[in-house]
């Protein structure tokens, strides 16, 4: 350890698509000598050990996560429960507050990681430590969706304000569909934990916070960083894209003989995150557009909404029609793993932040199908229209359901070496890879340490 390592603590909301990329970014920080204490809940830690790449740096303080009425017994994150039990997995972490300040008087850092507990900033000001609100989510969206103009605004914000850009917002071809709008409308009165609506816990963070912080890089979020600067007076950070670093560990036996047994780039890895559960017709339009495609797939998801097994909420007759050509799968698997395979030449994906980096690092082609949440919704269209490195799976325009026929078609779109549509993507795809993978990271990642000096000064 030298003079200038920061002494660091990472407290993310208990969700593995948060906690994951807050690992990640604790690696790259632990890589240039900064100590990392990092929160987690109990039973969790042995899900993330394989990628603490640093252990004698990076240090896991497990946290027990109070039950809350309500919850199952055990239940420690998102991935534990329904989407409907969000909310009080929230309460269980509000719950943790007296615990945490006990670690933070004992640890002393010079300053902590963030994101929903928005009660943090008042604590660690009194304690003397820095709060640094750093975020999962684009700052495209946090500017769409929670910038002053739009937390501010005299009254309700109604679907017709959501279906444009805030004042000021920086790119004006990002628009939501009708659905969309009507989804967020819908969320400006969704209570998030102990009480408190999900936008209200958000923006006391950002505003209450010593500095926000994104992963990403100027060149591709330059505009929107300046914009919530001018917003919130305050330094807004990037961290670099945060590329993960390969796990200690091999993919598992059995995926890689079975990816193994098909070319190079012919293979649809599809997985939708670790928490959203799709209506059993989605589900089934899904599949079916896959089958359509004649190619060989592997899905990854979530039993869907009203069924005990996959097996059961599988099409009739879908099991033996894509023997030896297609998998269902309902469990963890090692996704960076397997978009780094050969075989796999398409990965449909719901948006998520992580996901999309480990994507652009990879040669396969990205089908985007974003879920109903703000930050897939505006990934998908930074991906498909602003950048043009995916195509979006066309949905209806007011109830936002995709077909078969559209899913399918955005697949073929991306693998055919003769469309236009997909050539283009393919070559913006492999110059956005290449300049992702050489330098920038290790000079945004010294330049964001640098940062995280001046403020401490």
């Amino acid at each position: 350890m030298n003079e200038s390592s920061l002494q660091i603590a990472m407290f993310p909301w208990f969700a593995m698509g948060h906690l994951t990329p807050y690992l990640h970014l604790s690696n790259k920080l632990a890589k240039r000598g900064h100590k990392i204490s990092f929160f987690i809940p109990r039973r969790t830690q042995s899900k993330l050990e394989q990628f603490n790449l640093f252990p004698h740096l990076i240090t896991f303080f497990p946290i027990n996560v109070p039950h809350v009425e309500g919850l199952p017994h055990g239940a420690e994150t998102t991935s534990d429960v329904s989407f409907s039990l969000g909310p009080l997995i929230m309460t269980a972490m509000d719950r943790t507050e007296r615990d945490i300040e006990l670690l933070l008087i004992e640890l002393k850092p010079q300053i902590v990681f963030f994101d929903f507990t928005y009660w943090l900033p008042n604590m660690t000001r009194r304690l003397g430590i820095k709060s640094f609100h750093y975020l999962i989510v684009s700052p495209a969206t946090v500017s769409y969706c929670a910038s002053p103009p739009r937390m501010n605004h005299s009254g309700s914000l109604t679907e017709i304000d959501l279906m444009k850009p805030p004042l000021g917002y920086p790119i004006s071809s990002i628009k939501l569909h009708a659905h969309e709008a009507k989804f967020l409308a819908s969320k400006r009165n969704w209570e998030f934990g102990s009480g408190v609506l999900f936008y209200d816990r958000l923006y006391s963070g950002l505003t209450q916070s010593d500095a926000i912080g994104f992963k990403g890089c100027s060149e591709i979020e330059g505009p929107f960083v300046d914009y919530l600067e001018e917003q919130f007076g305050k330094p807004v950070l990037l961290s670099g894209p945060i590329i993960p670093e390969r796990p200690n560990a091999v993919l598992e036996e059995k995926w890689s003989a079975w990816l193994g047994s098909f070319k190079d780039g012919s293979v649809i890895f599809c997985a939708l995150g670790s928490e959203w559960k799709l209506t059993h017709g989605q589900f089934k339009e899904l599949l079916l557009g896959l089958a359509l495609t004649w190619l060989p797939f592997l899905v990854v998801l979530k039993i869907p909404i009203g069924f005990e097994t996959m097996e059961d909420a599988l099409p009739e007759g879908f099991k033996e029609r894509v023997e030896g050509r297609g998998i269902v799968h309902s469990g963890w698997i090692q996704q960076q793993l397997i978009l780094e395979h050969p075989s796999v030449g398409c990965f449909i994906t719901h948006c998520g932040a992580g996901s999309l980096t480990e994507a652009l690092v990879n040669k396969c082609q990205m089908v985007l199908l974003p879920q109903v949440d703000g930050d897939h919704i505006i990934n998908a269209r930074m991906m498909g229209g602003n950048l043009k490195v995916g195509v979006e799976v066309e949905k209806g325009e007011e109830d936002g359901w995709f077909t078969k026929e559209s899913v399918s078609k955005a697949v073929k779109m991306v693998m055919d070496e003769e469309n236009e549509v997909g050539r283009e993507v393919r070559e913006n795809h492999a110059k956005l890879k290449n300049f992702l993978v050489h330098d920038l990271e290790t000079i945004c990642v010294d330049n964001f340490c640098q940062k995280l000096q001046d403020l401490l000064v």
